[in-house]
């Protein structure tokens, strides 16, 4: 977003005055500087800079009690309150596992971030905001009233960059990798792909054979996947909620990949958003970003694992949902049939 603007801190501070109610990212996009510049700018007035890496962050973080966790990306955002659980460190993936909040964790993608204070209707509220390199929102805390003003304190202290200058040194974005096929090696893919064992193996697959997910699924054909009708996402989720379905929903971006596991109770569109408003789970998804889904089975060692995915029209994945497995519980089969009432469109798949 910031690629070839520059504004001084003055002015993008005069246009937040200006716009006081607007979202710090939708401010961003008015102006075309990336949604971390707007935070530096306001640096020493509510904005603390801070050290971005997620070992120290995410260590401190059960201790805040209740808080909202959001992630995002162009077309799709999560948020989860709850309490952070266990955090599990690593060079390339780190996670976070508790009931509520459930992340996947990519640390080399968390460059930038944010402390953040400032009076949100009457009250004072407290965040925790980290962007990746290019300046776009990987992954914010948002504290609840409760939590404890010595460990938001403690922490701001402890994280505190030397640097608290107004204005970052940010990286071009990383462009979205448009779907990436092999017709000619359709058939090993096939071949490969009959034996998965685990969903986390497929990435590595498809990389090995020099493709992408999308363009792995546009060539696979059936029975490996399914194209959707694009408008689908509606009926899958009003059916999950109509039928109290537990299910698992994944959104993210480079940095971070956020989770649901439950069931839903709300679904409600309001313009091009589609919404899940629950009490402590909502879903906020431009629905007319959704450009190709697919229904894609793969196979494990605990049977198939059916998902419904979701891109938009550059190729990148919005979100993907799969059934359902608690422990000896399986609301996999419930699932499996209602991913395969949900309305398809023809395919033509290339040898």
């Amino acid at each position: 977003m910031g690629e070839g603007v520059t504004l001084l801190p003055e002015r993008i501070r005069a246009v937040r005055r200006e716009k006081s109610t607007m979202r710090s990212r939708d401010l961003a996009d008015s102006l075309g500087i990336a949604e971390a510049e707007v935070l530096a700018a306001e640096t020493g007035r509510g904005v603390t800079r801070i050290a971005a890496h997620p070992d120290a962050l995410m260590a401190a973080m059960p201790g805040f009690g209740a808080v909202m966790a959001l992630t995002r990306n162009d077309s799709a955002v999560i948020e989860k309150t709850g309490v952070y659980g266990d955090y599990t460190p690593g060079a390339h993936a780190a996670m976070v596992l508790s009931p509520a909040i459930d992340l996947r964790i990519f640390p080399k993608h968390w460059v930038h971030a944010f402390a953040v204070e400032e009076e949100k209707g009457g009250a004072l509220r407290r965040s925790l905001q980290v962007f990746d390199a290019a300046g776009d929102a990987v992954h914010k805390i948002f504290l609840g009233a409760e939590a404890p003003e010595n460990a938001w304190a403690e922490l701001v202290a402890t994280l505190r960059l030397a640097d608290q200058s107004e204005t970052l040194s940010l990286a071009a974005r990383t462009p979205t990798e448009p779907a990436k096929s092999d017709p000619a090696r359709a058939d090993r893919l096939r071949a490969e792909w009959d034996g998965l064992t685990d969903t986390h193996q497929f990435l590595q697959m498809v990389r090995k054979l020099r493709m992408n997910r999308l363009g792995a699924y546009r060539i696979a054909g059936a029975p490996y996947v399914r194209p959707l009708d694009p408008g689908c996402i509606s009926g899958l989720l009003n059916a999950l909620a109509t039928d109290a379905l537990p299910f698992m929903l994944f959104v993210g971006n480079l940095g971070c990949i956020e989770i649901h596991g439950g069931p839903i109770r709300t679904v409600k569109p309001t313009g091009p958003w589609l919404n899940i408003l629950d009490p402590a789970f909502n879903l906020h998804l431009r629905a007319d970003h959704v450009a190709e889904v697919w229904a894609v089975t793969k196979p494990t060692k605990r049977g198939p694992a059916i998902s419904v995915e979701a891109f938009d029209a550059k190729g990148g994945l919005i979100l993907q949902a799969f059934g359902h497995r608690v422990g000896e519980v399986d609301h996999t089969p419930a699932w499996n049939d209602l991913v395969a009432a949900l309305p398809g469109l023809a395919q033509e798949v290339s040898a």
